[in-house]
């Protein structure tokens, strides 16, 4: 019932932008925080950005002052801004419900 589906796969230059985005659906999205991981074979699922169900939001170190979440409650979607690229972000990107339900993924390559 829970439907978590990622866009905006793609391949972007270092120093380039990117937005992704992750439509939900089957359950009170405004009433619950949601999340984007992502993942590197090999390498264990790092948390990437938190939004929360009122204004507050958070990062990992690596990403905060590049990338923003925010959450469009109308639609049903939150969206990760991704600025000022760098090849280490290249991974598989996943919103995520409480760590427990997931997206698909998309790839995200950051390379020139």
């Amino acid at each position: 019932q829970v439907q978590l589906v990622e866009s905006g796969v793609g391949l972007v230059q270092p120093g380039g932008s990117l937005r992704l985005s992750c439509a939900a659906s089957g359950f009170a999205f405004s009433s619950y925080a949601i999340s984007w991981y992502r993942q590197v074979p090999g390498k264990e699922r790092e948390l990437v950005a938190t939004s929360s169900t009122g204004r507050s939001t958070n990062y990992a170190d690596s990403v905060k002052g590049r990338f923003t979440i925010s959450r469009d409650n109308a639609k049903n979607t939150v969206y990760l801004q991704m600025n000022s690229l760098k090849p280490e972000d290249t991974a598989v990107y996943y919103c995520s419900l409480g760590g427990t339900k997931w997206g698909q993924g998309t790839q995200v390559t950051v390379s020139s």
